[in-house]
């Protein structure tokens, strides 16, 4: 009997770990993406954050004091680099396919837009990250695949549950930064890192006016 429970303990932890994964970075994405009032989208969110900082809070081994590991692992002409490929990437794609909102909010909501520069390092692009990074690598390590595999996992994941936006921009986007910011930190080791190239990539979607694409009020699903 000690030898039968021995056997099967670890298979149904693992099944259980697995269940938690597809319900947390599948299930409630979907969820929400598909039944919600697009103005129900943003407490949604926050309470899967909510909840995503429970289960971090309870993943064994876990401190929060080795999120401030590696802090500084990073350069500022990296930086640099990353911000004016960035801003030149997200120019280029607003005027061509919404000319119309280019700048939008530079130009005429100047007030708004500073009011998203402060806010959004610390009300998106923080809880994202704490999310998709250290509890995404940190609680289901043990499920997840090796190598570079997990990183495109954790991408595909991430690009998931902005699906709620229903637009094929902002998947590709949220799939490349995913990429990105799991790069900051796993390869750096610095989840500082990952939450300053977020929070400079979010701010210049929303100042050369791609933020239309990532505003529920504009939310158009297929069905």
């Amino acid at each position: 009997m000690t030898k039968d429970s021995t056997l099967i303990g670890p298979p149904v932890a693992l099944l259980r770990l697995r269940l938690e994964f597809g319900l947390f970075y599948i299930g409630l994405p979907l969820l929400i993406a598909v039944l919600f009032p697009p103005n129900w989208m943003f407490p949604a969110l926050f309470a899967l954050t909510g909840l995503g900082i429970v289960l971090l809070h309870q993943t064994p081994g876990f401190q929060w004091s080795e999120l401030r590991y590696e802090w500084a692992n990073w350069s500022l002409r990296e930086v640099l680099l990353f911000t004016v490929v960035m801003a030149v990437f997200c120019t280029g794609l607003i005027q061509i396919t919404r000319p119309d909102a280019a700048f939008f909010l530079a130009i005429h909501r100047p007030e708004m837009l500073a009011f998203i520069w402060i806010g959004y390092p610390l009300l998106s692009a923080l809880p994202q990250e704490l999310l998709f990074r250290p509890l995404f690598f940190r609680r289901y390590h043990a499920i997840l695949p090796d190598g570079r595999a997990a990183y495109l996992l954790n991408a595909a994941v991430f690009s998931f549950a902005h699906l709620m936006y229903w637009n094929w921009i902002v998947a590709v986007m949220t799939f490349a930064g995913g990429l990105l910011f799991t790069w900051a930190y796993r390869r750096r080791g610095s989840f500082f890192y990952a939450v300053l190239l977020h929070a400079i990539a979010g701010n210049i979607i929303f100042a050369v006016g791609l933020g239309v694409y990532f505003y529920s009020g504009n939310v158009q699903r297929p069905f």
